[in-house]
């Protein structure tokens, strides 16, 4: 009797032991090394890079045409400044400018700026909603990501191995009333911005147009590198991205900003949503769209922090959640230590070929 005594609490020691070895938990925070794949650098401050080292981070800047061109070209600069002073630490994408898009030289002219921006560090190219939802050429005729002028761009991309980094069309939520959107941060964000809330267009592109401009430009490119931000703005539904992401293996996604469809996924599907994450294990990326513009240092870092902190429970541990930007509780999914170190750092390095 003593020695099955002994075994049967070897076996529970045992178990207990692989099961908490399998997972990460909130004490693991700090000892993990991350990336944040997807956040933005306005300020030659380093507020957001001295956080990142207390919590071990390392951080992917990408560059936006949200502005005009001299704020691409200030950025850039910005970001080249910011990896020579932390190499270990700090890589960045940029952008292009539509200015000119009329004249003859624009293609000659981005490839070459992209190309300058490339010899200065840049490891990808990022491309912003603004085309396929605002951009017009002088016949006011809108843009869209599929638009034969941007083949050869998108070409010197996939010749030069560089992944093209998109933030096309909005979440579904966009094109439905403020009152009718799954999650508070969508409704926040579009009452905040109306010139966005294509419910309040209807002459713009609807939500199917947008992803299939997109799609088009895909099979045009099937080498090219795609990386979809806000999961590639099919962040309502992970059957329907799971199904996107079969159809272009070259492609993955980041899950920056879109934490609050996730959570509305998990409210009423957890085991549907955690699913994804471990089939997709290799094609999601961790980001947040945090903006560094130079804002107060001690506060600013504290917001990230605990920006950081609750993603990390959210995706590590089982624990009852809630969040203001959904109604009702959710359970974090409690994902494997694997998929973790891929979600949170290895994916990044793969698929932006980071040193």
């Amino acid at each position: 009797m003593k020695t099955i005594r002994v075994l049967l609490v070897f076996v529970v020691f045992y178990s207990f032991s692989c099961t908490n070895n399998q997972f990460y938990t909130m004490d693991d925070f700090a000892k993990v090394p991350k990336t944040d794949a997807h956040y933005h650098v306005y300020s030659d401050g380093n507020g957001s890079l001295e956080q990142a080292q207390k919590d071990n981070f390392s951080l992917l800047a990408i560059n936006t045409f949200s502005e005009g061109c001299e704020h691409v070209y200030k950025v850039q600069q910005i970001s080249e400044n910011l990896e020579k002073q932390y190499p270990q630490n700090f890589d960045f994408a940029a952008t292009f400018c539509l200015d000119g898009w009329d004249d003859s030289l624009w293609v000659e002219n981005t490839v070459a700026w992209l190309d300058s921006c490339l010899a200065g560090g840049a490891v990808a190219v990022k491309v912003w909603k603004n085309i396929g939802m605002e951009f017009r050429d002088k016949d006011s005729t809108l843009i869209m990501i599929d638009d034969p002028k941007f083949n050869p761009v998108f070409r010197f991309l996939n010749e030069k191995k560089v992944p093209l980094v998109g933030h096309l069309g909005e979440p579904r939520n966009c094109w439905l009333p403020l009152n009718e959107m799954t999650t508070r941060n969508d409704s926040s964000y579009f009452a905040r911005h109306p010139e966005y809330h294509m419910y309040l267009h209807p002459g713009f592109p609807s939500y199917e147009e947008q992803m299939a401009a997109r799609d088009r430009m895909l099979d045009k490119n099937p080498g090219l590198v795609f990386i979809g931000c806000h999961l590639a703005s099919i962040e309502w539904n992970v059957d329907t991205l799971a199904v996107w992401l079969d159809k272009y293996p070259n492609t993955a996604v980041d899950l920056a900003a879109r934490m609050g469809q996730l959570y509305f996924q998990t409210r009423d599907e957890r085991e549907k949503v955690r699913n994804f994450f471990i089939q997709y294990q290799d094609r999601i990326l961790y980001g947040t769209d945090i903006i560094d513009s130079g804002q107060e240092k001690e506060q600013f870092q504290q917001q990230i922090h605990q920006t950081w902190l609750r993603d990390w429970e959210y995706l590590v541990t089982d624990h009852t959640m809630t969040s203001p930007l959904i109604k009702g509780e959710f359970k974090g999914l409690q994902l494997p230590k694997e998929v973790i170190d891929k979600v949170y750092r290895l994916n990044a390095e793969k698929w932006y070929n980071l040193k």
